[in-house]
This record gives C-alpha cells, sequence and structure tokens, in this order.
C-alpha cells in the first residue's frame, strides 16, 4: 500500500507484458500525480506543479489532472532518448561556466559547492535559476520532435525530501544544498504533456558511490558500500521515490555507475544492494514499475542471471559504453572506434535476449576527452596530442569544442560513430545518449548533433548500411 499525502489518479489499461513475465493479458495499473501545486521553497514539499509555469508555483488552487501516457512496452518497443545530464546533479565539464563563476578553483563538484559558499541565499538563488533554464518545457518539446521518446534523469540523493518517518537513518544532506524537487516535479508533467517516458535516475548516493564529480562529489575515497547507513538510506530514498512519483516514471534507476572495479566487497555490497533494493521497492508500490540496476563497471556478462523472472520482473540492466577514459582507447584510430563499438552488439543483444531488457544508457559521439574538465575540474586530458585526424587538428591544445570548426571529414566521422552506437543499442531494447546539452562540448550535446548534421532530425534515418566499414578515417 502507498503511503503518500498526494492526491492521486488511478489509472488502468490491459497490456501484453514480455516472455520475461510469462503472464499475458495482464492488468497493469499505474499512479497518476494529480495536479496540485505548492511553495517551492519548502524541500520536504511532495508535490507536481503546472507543467505551464516558468517557474514551480505557489498557487495551490489548480485542480486539473496532469497529463497521461500509455506505458512504455519495453519487450515491443524501442528506446531512443537523452540525459538531462548536468541539470539536478552539476558537472563542471557540463556547465563550466558555473564553475568558473566561484573564482574558487577548489569547488569542483555540487559537494564542495555546498561546502565552500560564502553565502547561501546567492547559492541557493543561483542554483534555482539553473533548475529553472537549464531545460525548459521547450527542450522537451524539441526532444519529441527529434523522434526520441524517453529522458533519463539524474538526480542526486540530496534533492529528494526524504523525511525522518521514511527512514531509520539520518536525512542530513548538508554541505549540499537542496530544492530540486519542485523542478523535477514540473519536468515530469512536462514530460507527460509532450508523450516522453522518464527514467529516474539515481546519480548521487549518500557517500558517493564512485568518487567522481558525477556522483555529486569527487573523492579518492568513496564510502557508499562501506558504510551500512548509506547503503539503506539508499533504498530508502528510492522507497520513497516509487511512492511519491512512480506514477509519473516508466523506469527507477537504483544507482547510477557504482565502482564495482575497486574492490570484490564493492561490487558484492552493489550486487546486494541492487537484490534488497529491487525488493524493497517491489514491496512497496507493487511489480508495474520498471527497475533498473547497471552493471558497476563490471560488464553485463557480471550479471548473468541476475534479477531474471521470476527473481526478476520488468527489470532492466544499464550498459555504459564509452572509449575515451584511458590511454589505450584514446589511441585508436576513427575506424578502430567504430570497429570496436561493432565488437560489443553481440554481447549486448545476447545478454538482453538471455536475461533482462537491456538499454545503453550513457555514450556519446566524442572519440576524445578533450572536453574542458571531462575529467574533472582543474584536470586536464589524457588524449594523445600527436593522435592524426581528430578535433582542431589533432591538438588539444586548440579544441574548442564549438561544432563550427569541425571539417566535413569528422563530422562525417561523427555521423558514422553514431549511426553504430545506435545500431548497438537498438540490438537489445535502445539507447539513451549523453547528454542532450552542454554548454561548449558539442561532441557530446545531442542538441548540437542536431544543428551540425551528424545526428539525423530521424534517428531512424541511416546513412551507412554498416557505419563499421564505411569510415573516412586513420
Amino acid at each position: 500500500m502507498l503511503h503518500t499525502p498526494l492526491s492521486l489518479l488511478f489509472l488502468c489499461q490491459v497490456i501484453i507484458l514480455s516472455k520475461r513475465t510469462v503472464v499475458e493479458g495482464k492488468q497493469q495499473c499505474r499512479l497518476q500525480l494529480n495536479n496540485i501545486m505548492t511553495e517551492p521553497s519548502i524541500p520536504t514539499s511532495v508535490v507536481p506543479v503546472s507543467p505551464n509555469s516558468s517557474t514551480p508555483s505557489s498557487s495551490s488552487n489548480s485542480t486539473s489532472p496532469a497529463p497521461t501516457r500509455t506505458p512504455f512496452n519495453y519487450s515491443e518497443g524501442t528506446v531512443r532518448g537523452v540525459n538531462l545530464g548536468g541539470w539536478f546533479v552539476l558537472e563542471p565539464w557540463i556547465t563550466p561556466s558555473i564553475f568558473e563563476a566561484t573564482n574558487d578553483d577548489t569547488i569542483v563538484d555540487e559537494y564542495t559547492l555546498g561546502q565552500k559558499t560564502t553565502n547561501y541565499n546567492d547559492t541557493l538563488a543561483m542554483l534555482q535559476n539553473h533548475w529553472n533554464t537549464w531545460i525548459t518545457e521547450d527542450d522537451f518539446i524539441a526532444i519529441s520532435n527529434a523522434g526520441l521518446n524517453h529522458v533519463r534523469i539524474p538526480v542526486g540523493y540530496w534533492s529528494v525530501p526524504l523525511p525522518s518517518s521514511a527512514t531509520n537513518t539520518s536525512t542530513l544532506v548538508s554541505p549540499y544544498i537542496p530544492g530540486a524537487w519542485p523542478y523535477l516535479l514540473r519536468a515530469l508533467n512536462w514530460a507527460a504533456a509532450h508523450n516522453i517516458h522518464v527514467i529516474f535516475d539515481l546519480h548521487g548516493a549518500p557517500g558517493s558511490q564512485n568518487g567522481y564529480d558525477n556522483s555529486g562529489q569527487r573523492t579518492s575515497d568513496p564510502q557508499w558500500a562501506l558504510n551500512t547507513q548509506n547503503v539503506t538510506r539508499s533504498i530508502d530514498t528510492l522507497v520513497y521515490v516509487a511512492q511519491q512519483i512512480g506514477g509519473m516514471i516508466d523506469v527507477l534507476e537504483l544507482l547510477n555507475e557504482s565502482a564495482g572495479f575497486l574492490s570484490d566487497e564493492w561490487a558484492n555490497v552493489t550486487r546486494s544492494f541492487f537484490s534488497n533494493g529491487y525488493t524493497a521497492v517491489r514491496n512497496a508500490v507493487g511489480n508495474t514499475l520498471n527497475i533498473m540496476i547497471g552493471d558497476a563497471f563490471l560488464g553485463v556478462d557480471a550479471w548473468d542471471g541476475f534479477l531474471t523472472y521470476p527473481t526478476g520482473l520488468n527489470a532492466l540492466m544499464d550498459n555504459h559504453e564509452y572509449q575515451i577514459f584511458s590511454i589505450p582507447e584514446l589511441q585508436r584510430s576513427f575506424i578502430e572506434h567504430l570497429t570496436f563499438t561493432c565488437t560489443t552488439r553481440s554481447t549486448i543483444s545476447s545478454f538482453a535476449s538471455a536475461n533482462i531488457w537491456t538499454i545503453v544508457g550513457e555514450w556519446s559521439t566524442a572519440p576524445t576527452d578533450c572536453a574542458l574538465w571531462l575529467n574533472g575540474r582543474g584536470v586536464g586530458a589524457r588524449w594523445d596530442n600527436s593522435y592524426n585526424g581528430g578535433p582542431a587538428n589533432g591538438s588539444c591544445n586548440g579544441w574548442t569544442g564549438n561544432y563550427t570548426s569541425f571539417s566535413n571529414d569528422y563530422k562525417t566521422f561523427l555521423r558514422q560513430y553514431w549511426e553504430a552506437q545506435v545500431d548497438i543499442g537498438e540490438s537489445a531494447q535502445g539507447w539513451v545518449y549523453w547528454a542532450w546539452k552542454t554548454e561548449s562540448a558539442d561532441e557530446w550535446s545531442y542538441q548540437k548533433g542536431l544543428e551540425g548534421g551528424w545526428i539525423p532530425a530521424d534517428p531512424t534515418e541511416r546513412m551507412y548500411s554498416d557505419p563499421c566499414s564505411n569510415s573516412t578515417g586513420s
């Protein structure tokens, strides 16, 4: 049973579930939030907001229902989506201007932004402006017009207003600055209004699950898996999210990029967390909400048989594919990037067919790590400057990130690379590109890819029957 103060619409429809459920004609019911609004400055409020307002409204008089959508059929449909990265979890390389404006080189993530702020109200106002403007309803319209059907929304645990009644652990979020929750709720209404399905992604967990700035805290000593309170709080947060907004999202991703490579202990805790988190969410809201896990940098084969039917129901795997975070990967030529991409196809498709639905939930067309602060604020690129054929004549020092400086040959490669990676995702259940937009790293921006022509306006369009064998690169 759901315990929530929200007004809810109970929506049911008959669907045919996949072979993994071994159930046909089962009725699927979804809880839909009513469009009731409240004061956004109270971080513990859990209410949706008007999809037509420019800011979360303080009015509480609206009674019109929020838009509704047909649940996505992951056994038959193809996921084509984008990540709304850098919105509710800041990353210096996505929005470098926010970090540059602090005039403090030691502010490298959202944790240190709150820790080192000299004026809480000013920093909160800056964040509110960012939450209000980085992604707007116009972006959801553009995403829909681009033929995409999903967004993945990364959210840090500090932005979820977990009450003390929902956990036996701490609910403190300091030094993080909360307040994004009403903006997330407004985004869910936008998604529903424009027929976009939503993956809610717990991108930052207490103690940091990987030590990267994308977890909210850049640290050489992440603590998430080493402290049972962190793990318990993460599960309680997920249950609370499922109870409050389960009817407005299609997939609840339990955790982004846990660093399973750190130790066997870390990998085992992650495995236990996924199992226990799955069970806790199912016990709280039932079986219809899709639940996603990640491969924890261990590769999908390490998860063979995990959460398969009947242990798991409506479960998905999130696999991330990048070729830019090690020197050997960065030394690959264009054709080698394409060839390696194609070698992953059989692994992804085989795992999906034998285990659970699988989505390539993060990938990009960038073949280098030249984007400013991609490896962390103040950290340079690993890329070999002698590499021949890359952006800006092969030198990170001359790389601006602006696609107007890309050569035609380079944009041809980007199109081939895009098609090759899309084909890998579509050999399983689909893909979600990272990211929809950036301030200056155009290779990473789906929005700029559309403008520059290396991403087609129709994601089903192909220029190359076999992009791996058509590279113009060396």
